[in-house]
């Protein structure tokens, strides 16, 4: 799709990407479809809020992201949680957007969804969204996932395109929000060809490894407990990090853990690999997570639980995938591969097949740009149709 434009003086098109938090999978998403559009000849910007202190893997990514951003890269003050803060954010966003004058102002995830979809229609951009979970992991029985998911149905009306990561996020949305009032398409998260390239093993490495953030959703704290309820003795490397490190801390020194678990930090995926012999994914809620397609890329061992769209990714080996939450079941799982890896190793090898066939960032950024084009062809064609409305009432009068 090299040199995508539109109209008819044939400009290439304009692409802003909101988001909040530059780290984990959302930020790599976003980073993968930047590099792919500039490819394909699309300008495009990034809004999103300053990476973590001391997170130099996100900052390292930011400094990289800009590079292909030819609207440029523009740092906006956001906060996780609704607040006053929002407004100002708002009107910055909004002022980036009247000077750069994009064609799609494409949010991702929650906060970055509704910057993107608040923003007034006079700014002439048609408003996307991908949730990447978000709002969809709450339920609105509490009174946050109440409140978000009634600012999601508000949002519905001020959307003109649904990017879904996967299946699960998509039927997600229609049970807690219901179905979109606007165009929407599933186009799965992808892994870039180098990413297939194996990873060896550290010398020492530790038999499990964790990466991701550091917070209960990610289920650190059951596998911790997991860890504690082997029936083998078994070391585990937790490479990340984020608002529950302490607490995870804690729970492992108050468990005698501290000589069998370490805590690494953040560092990039391919390098937390080496870390440990087996991959482990806890999580309680997941989406289509970045770090299962880049391990099962890696051909790693991998355990996980069944959330989100993981089924998806293991297909027919889908059985495999844990109940989340259930220590007693991880950590039979975790014993299992310390005992015989040959099960484990022979499912890395067909889920890398799965994964290489079905979740390349190729496709993922073609599906993308394909969905933009129809998207302006039918804005066009409505464009048509509501001229020729309001010119058939004139005509009448003349006559």
């Amino acid at each position: 799709m090299a040199g995508l434009s539109h109209g008819s003086d044939r400009s290439p098109l304009r692409v802003l990407h909101i988001l909040r938090h530059p780290m984990g999978g959302l930020f790599r998403h976003v980073c993968d479809l930047i590099e792919g559009q500039q490819d394909a000849g699309v300008m495009t910007g990034v809004v999103c809020a300053e990476p973590p202190p001391g997170n130099a893997v996100s900052r390292a990514m930011l400094q990289k992201l800009e590079c292909h951003c030819g609207l440029g890269l523009h740092i906006v003050p956001m906060g996780r949680l609704p607040g006053i803060g929002d407004f100002r954010a708002l009107e910055r966003i909004g002022e980036i957007a009247r000077r750069l004058r994009p064609d799609f102002l494409h949010g991702h995830g929650a906060k970055g969804g509704a910057y993107a979809r608040l923003l007034s229609r006079s700014h002439g951009a048609l408003r996307l969204y991908t949730p990447h979970g978000g709002a969809l992991h709450y339920s609105g029985l509490s009174p946050t996932g109440a409140l978000f998911l009634a600012m999601e149905r508000f949002l519905m009306s001020r959307t003109d395109g649904f990017l879904f990561e996967s299946g699960f996020s998509q039927r997600a949305y229609e049970e807690k929000i219901g179905r979109p009032a606007a165009a929407s398409v599933v186009i799965p998260n992808g892994v870039r060809p180098d990413e297939f390239a194996p990873v060896e093993t550290d010398k020492g490495a530790a038999d499990f490894v964790f990466i991701g953030e550091l917070r209960q959703l990610k289920g650190v704290s059951v596998l911790i407990d997991a860890l504690s309820g082997m029936k083998e003795r078994a070391t585990l490397a937790i490479v990340g990090g984020g608002p529950d490190e302490a607490a995870f801390r804690a729970q492992a020194e108050r468990l005698s853990l501290m000589d069998r678990v370490s805590f690494l930090g953040p560092m990039a995926a391919r390098d937390a690999f080496r870390r440990g012999r087996i991959v482990v994914m806890p999580s309680l809620a997941e989406s289509l997570p970045y770090v299962a397609l880049e391990a099962i890329a890696a051909g790693r061992p991998f355990i996980a639980t069944h959330v989100g769209a993981m089924a998806e990714v293991f297909g027919p080996d889908a059985a495999a995938l844990l109940p989340p939450g259930d220590v007693a079941a991880l950590a039979r799982a975790l014993d299992e591969a310390q005992g015989d890896a040959r099960p484990l190793n022979e499912q890395a090898s067909r889920l890398q097949a799965r994964v290489r066939s079905d979740f390349s960032t190729e496709r993922m950024v073609g599906d993308v740009l394909g969905f933009y084009e129809r998207l302006i062809a039918s804005h066009a064609q409505s464009c048509v149709r509501a001229a020729g409305r309001r010119a058939a009432p004139e005509a009448s009068l003349r006559n």
